[in-house]
């Protein structure tokens, strides 16, 4: 990728995260960077192009993320799984409890913009397919019920993560991150 590029994508995924897409301008993006408008507009079609683009970024790293931490190894399932939840909550800490970019966007977007609608929720839902995979092992070490449906339980999971994130911004403050973690992935005692 060149190095335009990503310095935009960079900056304009983090400026997404602080400001959110209404109220980020194209103008702003370039201010950050020091970017001429003409190569903006020569990465990108538009700003809806830039923020999906961001999006796309966003998801690969969580993705990567997902793939470091829930593959198999020595660790059980659920241990890997809360894992995963352990490095995001890492990451939004060293952003300033700004939250989730996806979970940003779609409560910002959902309800006027479809594109950004239906990219996000498939953003969501690729994330819950792959933890309903380890969640799968999980049931079959007998560390999940039998008759636990894991898709649904990575759904909620998300879904409760999302709140989280959301509550985490509000805050500022890790608090509801751990509340999340201590009540689905509690720590054995002693720990």
């Amino acid at each position: 990728m060149h190095a335009t590029k990503e310095l935009l994508l960079e900056q304009g995924l983090a400026m997404l995260l602080e400001r959110g897409y209404n109220d980020l301008g194209v103008q702003a993006i370039l201010d950050r960077t020091g970017v001429p408008k003409g190569s903006f507009y020569h990465h990108f079609l538009s700003k809806e192009d830039m923020a999906l683009q961001a999006v796309d970024r966003y998801l690969s790293f969580g993705h990567e993320l997902l793939d470091q931490t829930l593959a198999p190894d020595d660790r059980p399932p659920l241990n890997r799984v809360r894992g995963f939840f352990e490095q995001m909550r890492e990451l939004y800490s060293a952003e300033g409890y700004l939250g989730c970019l996806l979970g940003a966007l779609g409560q910002e977007l959902s309800g006027a913009n479809e594109v950004f609608r239906t990219k996000i929720e498939a953003c969501v839902a690729s994330i819950a397919r792959r933890i309903a995979i380890c969640l799968e092992e999980a049931r079959a070490r007998g560390e999940l019920p039998a008759d636990v449906d894991c898709q649904r339980h990575a759904d909620m999971l998300v879904n409760a993560w999302e709140g989280a994130a959301l509550r985490s911004r509000l805050l500022r403050s890790p608090r509801p991150l751990n509340a999340f973690l201590e009540f689905y992935f509690p720590s054995p005692a002693g720990e």
